[in-house]
């Protein structure tokens, strides 16, 4: 059995306080658990959660990955940007024209999202978040469809896009040019393995499509971190509970 896309976990430097941030903005609700396990849930159970893990590690350039959020209507545009306003997010200047219509915002830890207008095609039926979108290579678009099984729904230009067969969230790749990697990313996937499959089989089909084990892991035979073809870090352990 392969893995499946469990969460998208953000290093944070206020695990809580950025949990309840995307709480809000989002409408997900908080997930039980442990008091270092700081999590929000999707409404529907195929999609995957928002994970908040302690970090102190700087800030190190834009973030290779942020969420495009989508809108209904203008109204529900502004709506959203203003309750990320009133939740501690600010306006940020990435070098957008003043003729594009999304709005590109910061969680308080610094995190870029955008909130794109309505009437967006390539969101449509997507969900609040439309999309994970990636800096990052067509190889390393290929590599996640092939590793979480994901269709490419967008191959042109050397710009990629992957979707469930369930529908949901896509996770897009802009092509090049890629700017370099500097430090550990701040986003980053967590991959689940059912409890009765094989990590070690597993482990080899993703470093046969292109992934890399790293020296360090995660110190444990549950949890290995490894690097995507663009060196990414991800992970992959053992099924969590719901």
């Amino acid at each position: 059995m392969t893995s499946r896309l469990f969460a998208i976990c953000f290093n944070a430097t206020r695990p809580s306080d950025l949990a309840r941030f995307w709480s809000g903005v989002l409408g997900w609700q908080s997930a039980d658990g442990p008091d270092d396990d700081v999590a929000i849930l999707p409404p529907e159970e195929a999609g995957f959660r928002i994970r908040f893990l302690p970090s102190q590690e700087p800030r190190t350039g834009r973030n290779r990955a942020h969420f495009d959020l989508t809108s209904s209507s203008p109204e529900d545009q502004l709506r959203t940007v203003a309750r990320a306003l009133e939740l501690g997010g600010e306006h940020l200047d990435v070098g957008q024209l003043p003729e594009e219509e999304h709005v590109v915002l910061a969680d308080p830890d610094g995190n870029e999202f955008c909130v794109i207008e309505a009437g967006n095609k390539f969101l449509a039926d997507t969900g609040v978040i439309g999309a994970l979108a990636c800096d990052g290579t067509r190889e390393v678009g290929y590599f996640w469809s092939e590793a979480l099984r994901w269709p490419l729904v967008w191959d042109q230009d050397q710009e990629t896009a992957i979707q469930s067969p369930d529908g949901g969230t896509k996770i897009t790749w802009g092509g090049p040019p890629v700017a370099p990697k500097t430090g550990t990313n701040r986003l980053f996937f967590e991959l689940a393995l059912p409890a009765d499959a094989d990590p070690e089989a597993e482990l080899a089909r993703l470093v046969s499509l292109g992934a890399t084990r790293t020296a360090t892991g995660e110190g444990s035979d549950d949890r290995v971190l490894l690097l995507d073809p663009d060196g990414n870090e991800f992970v992959v352990q053992r099924q969590r509970q719901a």
